[in-house]
Parts: C-alpha cells; structure tokens; sequence
C-alpha cells in the first residue's frame, strides 16, 4: 500500500497473509492450518490461523459458503468437520467441539488453479499460496475483481483485491463515491475511505458545501478530524460574511 493511511487501514484487518512465495514447486495443498470457536457474547466467534496469522470469520453473516461450519458448530459435543467451498479453493476441517460453538481443529486447503488462472490473467497472479487462502477467508472472488475494473479502480495484485473484499469495498459503494468532489485515483484510494468510514452521503455533503476534485487523502483528513458537509457550509458562511 502506497500510502500511511492505507498501511494503517491494513494493520485492521486479519487477513492471512505469511508464507513462502509460489513456484513451480508449491504445492497446491496447504495443511498447516488451524481453526478455533468460541460461544462469543453476542455471538460466536469462528477463527482460522495459518502460521502466525489469522482471521476472524463471522458465522452469522450471510455468506451461503459459510453455511456447512456453522451447521456443524452448532451441533453437541463430539467429532466434527464441515466444508467451505469457494472460487478459491476447498477447506476441509476436522476438529472437535466441547459443547455448541466451542472447539478447535485443523485444516486443510486445496486451491483452485482455474481460480489463480483467471487472476493471472488479470494480472493478479498471487505471490504466495495463502493469497488463495486469505481469498476464501474473505470472498474475493474474480466478479469482484471485474467489478472494481470496470468502476475505474482496477486492483494492482491480489493484496488490493484482498484488502478490498475484506472491507467489503464493492463497485457500489465505488460509484457511490464518485462525484464532483472526490477523485478516486485507484482502488487504494476506495479501501481507505472504507476504513476511514467515509460514504456516499458524506461525499455529496462536501460536494453541496461547494468543494470539488479532492483527493482521498484530503476527504479522509476531514473525515478524521470530524468535518462535515454542514459544519465546511457553516464555515464558509461566516468567512464570506454571509449570516
């Protein structure tokens, strides 16, 4: 990431990210992987580690892949396994659980090289096998790297893809901030005003207070410091002496 307040953004998320660049020599598998479930307050939380990197999954999400885990997470005590099948590849985990919601295990991935071809072909070839982990962990998938391409903010590598399907930074919410008074310069740009919280409503707020082709680091600037398109109207009545 090419900025500070992108390298900031992505100390936020707990995407696997650690292992051994791919060669001709990787293989597809991956086996060192771990998974742990615990009831949680609100709700249960569903963890997967790899090495010393790990992500948290939410289990109550709408995602129809996660639906094998948490059927059988949900189930008494005992052996258990389910399957997470996604464009990137299969998880296969084994574990046992202590009561509903609790357990740990292990972990098996098999990835898809249809999945790292059609990345490659967009230029998006993965520097190392657990990119196509991480891309499962967080339903990155080719639609959305298409998408983002097609909104004008074209992922750069599989790190930009990874990071934006993390913070759910879909075309949508791309053309949401496209306006008058924001210059999208490229996907890092949107993955920063995601993290930061800025949104469409936020963009047209700045937009109606009179400011135009402002960079992603500027908007975020405002963001943090809590301006808003009322307040930057506000002020530009008393500077102009308007009451």
């Amino acid at each position: 990431m090419k900025t500070p307040m992108i390298t900031a953004a992505a100390a936020l998320l707990t995407i696997i990210a650690c292992a051994a660049p791919s060669n001709a020599a990787d293989p597809l598998v991956m086996t060192d992987i771990e998974w742990k479930a615990t009831p949680g307050k609100n709700q249960p939380h569903f963890r997967v580690s790899h090495k010393s990197s790990s992500s948290d999954l939410s289990l109550h999400s709408a995602r129809a892949a996660l639906a094998p885990a948490r059927t059988a997470l949900q189930g008494g005590a005992g052996p258990v396994a389910f399957t997470v099948v996604h464009e990137a590849g299969t998880l296969s985990c084994t574990g046992t659980l202590m009561r509903a919601f609790e357990g740990t295990g292990r972990c098996r991935f098999n990835s898809d090289p249809a999945f790292e071809a059609a990345l490659a072909a967009r230029g998006l070839a993965p520097e190392r096998r657990s990119d196509m982990l991480a891309m499962l962990l967080v339903d990155a998938t080719i639609a959305l790297a298409d998408g983002l391409t097609d909104a004008g903010v074209k992922p750069d590598d599989t790190d930009d893809l990874i990071a934006a399907a993390a913070l759910e930074v879909t075309p949508a919410y791309v053309r949401e901030l496209q306006s008058e008074a924001l210059v999208l310069a490229d996907v890092e740009d949107a993955i920063a005003c995601k993290a930061l919280g800025v949104d469409g409503a936020y963009v047209r707020g700045l937009a109606a207070a009179g400011y135009r082709k402002l960079s992603a680091h500027d908007v975020v600037g405002m963001k943090v410091l809590g301006v808003t398109g009322e307040y930057a109207v506000a002020m530009n009545r008393v500077t102009q002496g308007i009451k």
